[in-house]
């Protein structure tokens, strides 16, 4: 068994910990998960795992779908960055790529096809990725219910920082400020159980963007949460903390026990052949 990937590191080192996501910023109350869960007590893990090569990450969640589909683990988020990395989707639109893939490659970025839904969408430093493991059937969701949360939850956290965001309408996925994209989704759902998920901008370098048509949606801006936040933002780490928080109460989890990178080591495991 091998170790943490070398190349992994820390967004904002944490301890182990269980946080309520009850409370709402400024102190106020909202109804507990476990009031609208008939009082039951459901804890979402929440892997803080720095930034992660997409290969390593697709491989991990892989592993973990079969785990949580045998009861070995618990529902779970993934939280992490991804160095620069186009991806497409199942239905394979290399059309989308606006550049051919080698010159792609000289800027310095991967390409993965997947089996996922979407398009063609890019992943970037500060730019925040979920990656919830879940058991629908055990949390009571259908697919559109699901992805419905995960725009829900990026709302959520842009109206945080005073950024009035919106789900996406007829021709457009995700999340939107206007006609400008903060936010992605992507996911596969195989036999009611989930992985891939939702990419929030916090301030990745949005030229990225520019060589191909996020999401297969043409002539449309994507935007970030810096460049329409008339406040100062904190550290990233934060803000997944917020998204993290908000998607367990959308799905009416009652806790959220964070672990950081160090704590899931006897857990995650890749084979050194994946080392680049």
């Amino acid at each position: 068994m091998a170790h943490l990937p070398r190349k992994f590191g820390s967004l904002h080192p944490v301890r182990s910990r269980v946080v309520t996501p009850d409370t709402v910023a400024g102190g106020g109350r909202r109804l507990t998960a476990a009031e609208m869960s008939g009082g039951a007590r459901r804890v979402l893990e929440a892997w803080r795992l720095g930034v992660v090569r997409y290969g390593d990450a697709l491989r991990l969640q892989e592993r973990l779908v079969a785990d949580r589909r045998a009861g070995r683990v618990p529902d779970l988020v993934l939280s992490l960055q991804h160095p620069t990395t186009y991806t497409l989707g199942k239905r394979r639109t290399d059309h989308n790529l606006l550049l051919p893939e080698d010159d792609l490659r000289a800027l310095g970025a991967d390409i993965h096809r997947t089996e996922r839904g979407g398009d063609v969408t890019f992943h970037g430093p500060r730019q925040a990725v979920l990656y919830p493991i879940l058991s629908l059937r055990a949390i009571g969701l259908g697919a559109r219910r699901y992805v419905e949360g995960l725009e829900s939850a990026m709302i959520e956290v842009a109206a945080l920082y005073g950024v009035k965001a919106r789900p996406g309408g007829a021709g457009e996925t995700g999340v939107w400020v206007g006609d400008r994209k903060i936010g992605a989704i992507g996911v596969r759902i195989s036999s009611g159980f989930t992985c891939h998920g939702l990419a929030f901008n916090i301030d990745p370098d949005l030229g990225y963007f520019k060589h191909i048509v996020p999401c297969g949606i043409a002539d449309k801006e994507v935007t970030s949460l810096r460049r329409e936040a008339a406040v100062e933002l904190p550290p990233d780490a934060v803000i997944h903390d917020h998204l993290v928080q908000s998607l367990a109460r959308t799905f009416c989890f009652s806790d959220v026990e964070v672990k950081d990178e160090s704590e899931c080591a006897d857990i995650i495991c890749f084979d050194e052949a994946t080392q680049s």
